[in-house]
């Protein structure tokens, strides 16, 4: 590709797309209010209210199960055999290794996961999944995978920033590591990679020339926006913690 986005120093890595980092550079502010978002900062320092905490798994479990479905879709969208592969073991990962931490988290505060099952989704949930769901079912792979996009990079850019700053007896330690991970940040650089692609086969090798970039980018900042949505439900769900 063509493009030479301007990154500031606020942003973390780019894990090699340069599709990614445009968007990313785009969005502005609000990818700055997600990634640094108060919830966030309350893991790092260990100050977020355990209430706080089971409240954003419980529904995060919820969202991850529709998330495996939109990955579901993905498969179909896909336009080659490379991204559909990509897309089938990604819905494997999340059904059977990333929830798998929400319900080891839970369990140990007494949280049984018939209880992560049975949740009611809460509105900020509700809206965030069935846009991701939406832009698969309206649009082609590229728009489901661009909404995709900041839950799988935001987190594994948090992860990172906060395994470097995170106060050392925070009791958010299992969740910090299982996104500065290894085997997380791997799927960040071939998610990121995957984005790269199916944007060069869409719109070609400087897709900021055409039209259609600035409903890409859209798409991106309203996902990114819909995730800082998404940290407000945690600390609105913990009570004493206040806002963003």
């Amino acid at each position: 590709m063509t493009m030479t986005p301007r990154v500031s120093q606020d942003f973390g890595p780019d894990f090699g797309s340069r599709s990614f980092a445009l968007m990313r550079a785009e969005a502005g502010d609000a990818w700055r209010a997600y990634t640094r978002h108060a919830f966030v900062e309350r893991l790092g320092d260990g100050t977020l209210p355990q209430e706080a905490f089971l409240h954003y798994l419980v529904q995060d479990y919820v969202f991850l199960y529709h998330f495996a479905r939109a990955w579901a879709l993905a498969v179909v969208k896909a336009g080659s055999i490379e991204e559909a592969r990509f897309a089938a073991g990604t819905v494997d990962g999340l059904l059977n290794t990333e929830m798998s931490l929400h319900v080891e988290i839970c369990g140990k505060a007494g949280i049984a996961e018939t209880a992560l099952i049975e949740a009611a989704e809460e509105r900020e949930n509700l809206a965030y999944t069935r846009y991701v769901l939406d832009a698969g079912m309206s649009g082609d792979f590229l728009d489901l995978i661009v909404a995709l996009s900041p839950c799988v990079l935001g987190y594994g850019e948090i992860g990172l920033r906060l395994a470097r700053e995170a106060a050392p007896e925070t009791p958010y330690r299992q969740w910090i590591d299982t996104y500065a991970g290894d085997d997380y940040q791997d799927i960040c650089r071939k998610v990121a990679a995957l984005i790269d692609g199916a944007t060069r086969a869409r719109l070609g090798d400087d897709p900021t020339a055409l039209a259609r970039w600035a409903s890409v980018s859209k798409r991106f900042r309203t996902a990114t926006e819909l995730e800082i949505s998404f940290w407000d439900m945690g600390l609105r769900g913990g009570g004493k913690a206040g806002s963003a």
